[in-house]
């Protein structure tokens, strides 16, 4: 006999119907599951582009997530309103015993379940919650002394330590999809219908829901062998392009995991890092609410004077401030809303230490424009490159984009494929466009100033500021790199 007779899945995060723990715990325990997923408009009114690639990536990953349920007889109900009166609503009209969700970890989430919880309970509805979106959560990766780490490779290796098989299970939960309740929904509210319109999500490579996942995590596959070395170059087909699926669980963290773990090589290795970072940044979130509050993890950094000038910054975004690697990122950013890791870096480094604008000012614009966005993992690679978070960058230590250009775009393929405007220069000139001789531009009819700025600041000059800026802030000493 099962615990309950009808029970409710509240989706959010995991938009999947396979290795996932709420769904499994709640068809093995209960005769009828209900599913459900709400556009949450205590989020969406929040964001001011309606054309966000986000959204569209959500709603085309339901759309499938429905048509899986169906298939079985089961469905998905997918509602648009405030989603903590939403769910209590569904709950009692659907006549539920228990509601099942995986954890959210973000501040405003974990206030959010905690109201439900509270709601749920008047009713007397029980609220499961249970860890699916990270390998290892809050307090389970502690030093021996009981405190989170502040540093990534002790944590990576306490991480790694305990990383077995049992960690790393699925969850079966077709082995009861019977359960689901056989009922029809109403029909999903079109984009329209929820304050939104379509991006250019469709034109993109980037496949979405389950299917989308799993297809790119095959293709990565083949080549995670060459991982190590080929993530860090934008031109070259490096990464598994698999972050916004982890973002919204279309694929089991789990799954990405093992295989990785069960990979031989230095590129599977490197990659498993890559996820255990994420957690990282995680833990970091739970046990520092502060951070995701614009506090900066070290607090004497917390209000450095950063002159913040405010073209300067709209140089920035807009992909104009005269240094190709970083324009071209940007655009990248404003036109698919990816970029490439290293890029994040760079850009980030760059915004910092040579515009000498606020590290918040740059977590917001990612925040706004990301379709991977995580506020954890993009508060941590923000306080990292700004040397005011943990395990952070060295605040002496900044990155110089033009060699970085160099060194990972060597023949300018990235940078042509995002700033036609300089197409004609050679590999070497590209990187700094205008130490090219006046004639020379005319042959290519380029006219650095006019068809591509000049630098907006010269780096070796804002690099003494930035130094300057810090060591007056606290820091012991100053070395050179």
């Amino acid at each position: 006999m099962r615990k309950y007779n009808k029970s409710l899945v509240w989706f959010r995060r995991d938009l999947r119907d396979y290795d996932h723990a709420a769904l499994y715990h709640a068809l093995k325990n209960s005769n009828q599951v209900f599913c459900i997923f709400i556009f949450d408009t205590e989020i969406l009114d929040q964001l001011q582009d309606k054309a966000d690639r986000r959204v569209e990536f959500i709603w085309a990953s339901l759309k499938e997530l429905k048509a899986t349920f169906q298939k079985h007889g089961g469905d998905l109900i997918v509602e648009h309103g405030i989603a903590k009166e939403v769910v209590v609503k569904q709950a009692q009209s659907l006549g539920v015993e228990a509601v099942f969700s995986n954890r959210d970890y973000e501040p405003n989430a974990v206030a959010r379940d905690a109201d439900v919880a509270e709601k749920l309970a008047t009713f007397n509805i029980e609220f499961h919650q249970f860890k699916d979106q990270v390998l290892f959560e809050n307090d389970e990766v502690l030093t021996q002394q009981g405190k989170p780490y502040g540093v990534f490779t002790p944590y990576k290796n306490a991480h790694l330590k305990k990383l077995d098989d049992l960690y790393l299970q699925a969850y079966p939960a077709d082995q009861y999809v019977q359960h689901l309740a056989q009922h029809q929904a109403n029909d999903m509210p079109s984009l329209s219908e929820i304050g939104f319109q379509p991006t250019n999500l469709s034109q993109m490579k980037l496949p979405t829901g389950m299917s989308g996942a799993l297809e790119l995590f095959e293709v990565f596959k083949e080549r995670i062998a060459h991982y190590q070395d080929a993530r860090n170059f934008p031109a070259v087909k490096g990464p598994s392009y698999l972050s916004v699926h982890l973002r919204f669980g279309t694929i089991s963290i789990r799954h990405l995991a093992r295989t990785a773990k069960n990979t031989a090589g230095a590129g599977a290795e490197t990659w498993l890092n890559e996820l255990i970072w994420r957690d990282f940044y995680f833990q970091i979130l739970h046990h520092h609410p502060k951070v995701a509050h614009g506090k900066a993890y070290k607090a004497e950094f917390n209000a450095l004077p950063f002159p913040n000038n405010q073209t300067i910054f709209q140089a920035w975004c807009d992909g104009k401030t005269g240094y190709p690697l970083i324009d071209a990122a940007m655009r990248q950013l404003n036109q698919t809303g990816y970029m490439h890791n290293r890029l994040r870096m760079v850009v980030a480094s760059f915004l910092v230490k040579d515009l000498l604008i606020d590290w918040r000012w740059g977590e917001r614009y990612f925040a706004e424009k990301l379709i991977d966005f995580d506020l954890s993992a993009n508060n941590g690679g923000w306080q990292w490159a700004a040397s005011t978070g943990c395990d952070a960058q060295p605040w002496f230590r900044i990155f110089n984009p033009i060699t970085q250009s160099e060194k990972f775009d060597g023949a300018g393929k990235f940078i042509r494929k995002y700033i036609p405007e300089l197409t004609a220069c050679d590999d070497k000139e590209i990187h700094a466009p205008w130490l090219i001789p006046a004639l020379r531009q005319a042959m290519l009819n380029i006219h650095i100033g006019k068809t591509y700025p000049v630098p907006i600041v010269d780096h070796a000059t804002q690099r003494n500021l930035a130094l300057s800026l810090y060591k007056a802030a606290g820091e012991p000493t100053l070395i050179q790199n």
